[in-house]
């Protein structure tokens, strides 16, 4: 397991980025250097926009702790640019030397940057604010958690029953596939989509960083409610762009399949083993294996990024950049939590998707489709 992973994006679209501990090897093993241009590698990736960073420090022993001197270099090399877009830091299972260390670096921080430090005790508290499915958490942080609670309450921890899933509401827009979303909806874009789409291809086009910023928690919450209960949403009243964009992604990410769907995974993990130039023909063969719906959609959600592409002189939304900010959401494995390593691959699909738009998906016109 990597003691450094991306765990795409939680509910309100803002990245995922874990660091593990338990999985870093002992001091005399491990070229700190090296370990500090690896994290500020991993964290350039997704710096310019809002993202998350989740610590489990269990696991942090005096066999592969750092120096204190080490911690405070680091901390230095981190300038504003890694600081600012972080919107929480969450230090899971912390101890009385995570809090010492804290307070040594006190002076050093600021007040902003120390409000977003929050302390988890029990992983149960952190599934009140991330979605657990999505984060790959260590099988010694998850006993060791265990071990916690089974102490706090002074007897072995209960089994962990999941409540049955409650049916969704007719006007159920989040969190439900597409072939209920076209069966309650009689269209084949679904509404969510359609609608946030022509929103901002109205108002949102030139908009710097569209799609990389979050809006607020509660504002989202209240968003997704009015769909859920079939009520009007009108994206004017909220005077944010970012609101619709947000949306979109998490309508995607919320689906119980991905848009590409479970089955093209393990193809576009191959990716990487395909020859460069015959790359976009492979993404085109994928999209044409696609069942009809998922096709019409992706090529209707697909068209849209690559017309925002087309304006990325002003807002900064290359196909690159926009792969880094819908890969996870269109594409996940089935089992398992995302690995930074299977979003390259992941993330370079998408990216082509959005470059080569017109050649991947203009042999392929299904009677029913809608352009977007």
């Amino acid at each position: 397991m990597e003691h450094v992973s991306s765990a795409g994006d939680d509910r309100y679209g803002r990245k995922l980025i874990t660091f593990s501990s338990c999985c870093l090897p002992p001091s005399h093993q491990l070229n700190h250097l090296r370990l500090l241009e690896y994290l500020k590698f991993t964290l350039d990736q997704y710096v310019e926009m809002d993202y998350i960073l989740v610590y489990f420090h269990h696991g942090l022993r005096s066999s592969n702790k750092p120096s204190l001197k080490w911690l405070r270099e680091a901390y230095g090399e981190f300038d504003r640019k890694y600081k600012k877009n972080m919107k929480t830091l969450y230090v899971v299972h912390p101890t009385n030397f995570i809090r010492l260390v804290w307070n040594l670096f006190k002076p050093l921080i600021s007040h902003k940057f120390g409000k977003k430090l929050t302390y988890v005790n029990h992983l149960s508290d952190l599934w009140e604010h991330l979605n657990y499915q999505q984060l790959l958490v260590p099988p010694e942080v998850l006993r060791h958690d265990e071990k916690l609670r089974a102490a706090q309450r002074g007897r072995p921890p209960p089994a962990v029953r999941t409540p049955p899933p409650r049916p969704p509401l007719p006007s159920q827009q989040f969190g439900v596939s597409l072939q209920y979303l076209r069966e309650k909806n009689a269209e084949m874009i679904p509404p969510v989509m359609s609608q946030t789409v022509t929103y901002l291809k109205q108002k949102g086009l030139r908009t710097e960083g569209i799609f990389r910023r979050s809006a607020r928690v509660q504002l989202i919450k209240d968003v997704q409610r009015l769909y859920n209960l079939g009520k009007p949403v009108n994206f004017d009243l909220y005077e944010n762009v970012h609101v619709p964009a947000v949306i979109l992604k998490t309508f995607l990410r919320e689906m119980p399949e991905p848009l590409l769907t479970f089955g093209l995974y393990s193809q576009v993990q191959d990716l990487l083993n395909v020859e460069s130039s015959l790359r976009v023909s492979r993404c085109q063969q994928m999209m044409e294996s696609l069942p009809e719906h998922n096709f019409i959609v992706a090529k209707y959600l697909l068209g849209f990024l690559h017309m925002v592409s087309q304006q990325s002189i002003v807002n900064k939304m290359s196909s690159s950049n926009l792969a880094c900010v819908f890969g996870v959401n269109l594409l996940w494995p089935g089992h398992a939590p995302l690995s930074l390593a299977a979003l390259t691959p992941i993330n370079m699909c998408t990216e082509i998707l959005v470059e080569h738009f017109p050649s991947v998906f203009g042999s392929r016109n299904p009677p029913s489709q809608r352009d977007p």
